[in-house]
């Protein structure tokens, strides 16, 4: 099981009244902190703990207060301040230098399992939404279980926000349709199931994507791309890879791709072959309405299918994540001849 938040419910959701439950949520931080407020977990009366909200330091620590949670009935909120020598983050091996609060919740049927059958729902169904947390039931009387918010609801509140409140914006796990499903899609089915991405894999053709091969694949189509109009896992993808190695296939599945809502439309193969495929569909690259991304993926090096299903995936992710695909690290090792460098600045812009 991984650790987002869908896969964590899912879970959850068919134990949920086998033994007690708490969740924790990180709702603020300051500084460096391994997740980011929002980030949840869960922890069960078993002595089990499903998530992460740090890189291990935390969670047993957690564990011990989720504990004394469940004994208790109230929510807990913690700090692990480890700008202060003095917390109990020092004793944990923190090496982070910043601070993170977490809220602790008993999850049960009384508190109308604080909201988590509903926030699994609209996952499930790909909506998003908003979920409101109480930060102040461990000093209140009257307590406030948490709540699932449409975005109208939350932007009508959203002028009244107060401190007594943490609400987190939560939307739906990537999807990714993969169109051709020869064996060079393995890995990347492989690594999207990693990184807890839905999955649909696309081909009609008899010899492909059987799916005792593609064992990770959340759904396998097998219908002609000019009758995927009006699905769901087409339409709703937000990254499509287009790789069948196939002219005519790659034509009919372009055309189609460009009527869906994806924010990355990606074909294998060089530019000379696409100029070919564009042709054959009838389309000029210049009018295209998605972003459409040819040769496909970043230059990491590497000719085997799973370095390049790697590359491909490191480029979508980052583009969907809106992030630069730029070095964390601000030096670049010296060793590192020029030319590569400016490769790396040619890819990365």
């Amino acid at each position: 099981m991984g650790n987002r938040l869908e896969q964590l419910l899912e879970f959850w959701f068919h134990k949920k009244d086998d033994c007690q439950w708490i969740l924790a949520t990180i709702f603020e931080t300051q500084g460096s902190a391994y997740r980011k407020a929002g980030a949840k977990m869960l922890f069960n009366s078993n002595g089990q703990s499903f998530g992460l909200l740090s890189g291990g330091c935390l969670e047993a620590d957690l564990m011990h207060k989720a504990q004394k949670c469940l004994a208790s009935g109230d929510d807990v909120i913690t700090i692990y301040d480890m700008q202060d020598d003095a917390d109990i983050s020092w004793q944990l091996g923190i090496g982070c230098g910043g601070v993170v609060k977490v809220l602790l919740q008993r999850v049960d049927k009384s508190n109308g399992y604080q909201g988590l059958t509903s926030l699994r729902d609209n996952l499930i169904n790909r909506v998003e939404c908003y979920y409101q947390q109480n930060l102040t039931n461990h000093r209140s009387v009257i307590k406030k279980f948490n709540q699932v918010l449409t975005p109208e609801q939350f932007n009508a509140r959203n002028k009244l926000l107060t401190a007594e409140n943490f609400i987190a914006k939560i939307t739906p796990r990537p999807a990714i349709a993969i169109m051709g499903a020869g064996t060079d899609a393995q890995p990347l089915v492989n690594i999207a199931h990693s990184l807890g991405w839905h999955i649909s894999l696309f081909d009609s053709r008899v010899n492909y994507g059987r799916s005792a091969y593609f064992k990770k694949a959340d759904e396998i189509i097998k219908a002609p791309y000019k009758t995927l109009s009006d699905c769901q896992f087409l339409n709703n993808a937000d990254v499509i890879i287009i790789m069948n190695h196939s002219i005519t296939l790659d034509a009919e599945a372009l055309l189609v791709s460009e009527q869906t809502q994806a924010l990355y439309i990606g074909m294998l193969g060089p530019e000379h072959r696409t100029e070919r495929v564009l042709k054959h569909a009838g389309l000029k690259l210049s009018n295209l309405k998605k972003p459409f991304f040819n040769p496909i993926g970043l230059d990491l090096g590497g000719e085997l299918p799973e370095s390049i299903a790697l590359s491909i995936l490191s480029q979508a992710h980052a583009y969907i994540e809106q992030a630069s695909a730029l070095p964390l690290s601000k030096k670049i090792d010296k060793n590192i001849d020029n030319n590569i460098q400016q490769k790396i600045s040619s890819v990365a812009s």
